[in-house]
């Protein structure tokens, strides 16, 4: 099992933690890494742009003139794509670009990435996160007493509301509850920051 150093909120030790190996030392599969961001990037992707193309414009029934004889380049519809207000040569439609991925691949993606941040002495484990007002200088202060330069994301047993306001307005720090803890959201900042009891219902959840 591995063993992460538990922090209380103003940077000084509270003790240490055994992970669980199944959830925190699993085995690194980027493949699996790779196919569960991508499903999450394309499942957030609208789809909804659409433009006509030269069959769907109104107008240009006629030909603008004849054939031949009057100098000009031959022309068929005055809403063929060279014309202002034509058409649009291979326009872009309506699409639906979700992706799926079955519940047992995307847990062990999630393990396989939360592992690879133990790894990596990236996951940081904290007694409690709570904060008095929710004033943004107060997740400041803990960020930098923990040593959070970089991206970082505070994984939260419950959501507290004022631990939200206050990261607000943060652009390096986010929050979110451990019910909605991800693969992109673990990859995707330098840090991850778990709360003790986020850490152990993560265990709950996706252990064996």
């Amino acid at each position: 099992m591995p063993n992460v150093k538990v922090y209380k909120l103003d940077g000084s030790e509270a003790g240490e933690m055994k992970l669980s190996d199944s959830v925190f030392g699993a085995e690194y599969n980027e493949p699996l890494i790779h196919q569960a961001i991508v499903t999450r990037l394309a499942n957030e992707r609208q789809g909804t742009k659409s433009t006509l193309t030269r069959t769907e414009v109104r107008g240009g029934g006629r030909k603008p003139w004849r054939q031949k004889g009057t100098g000009n380049a031959r022309q068929g519809s005055i809403r063929a794509p060279q014309w202002v207000k034509g058409g649009v040569v291979f326009a872009p439609k309506s699409r639906d670009f979700s992706k799926s991925m079955n519940k047992k691949a995307k847990a062990e993606a999630l393990k396989s990435a939360l592992s690879k941040k133990v790894a990596d002495g990236e996951l940081v484990i904290v007694e409690k996160l709570e904060v008095e007002s929710g004033k943004t200088k107060e997740m400041a202060k803990i960020a930098s007493a923990l040593g959070l330069l970089k991206s970082a994301v505070f994984v939260m047993d419950n959501a507290d509301e004022k631990v939200i306001l206050a990261a607000r307005n943060l652009e390096k720090i986010s929050t979110l509850p451990v019910a909605q803890i991800s693969t992109y959201e673990v990859v995707a900042n330098a840090k991850v920051v778990l709360t003790k009891a986020a850490a152990q219902k993560i265990e709950e959840v996706y252990g064996e």
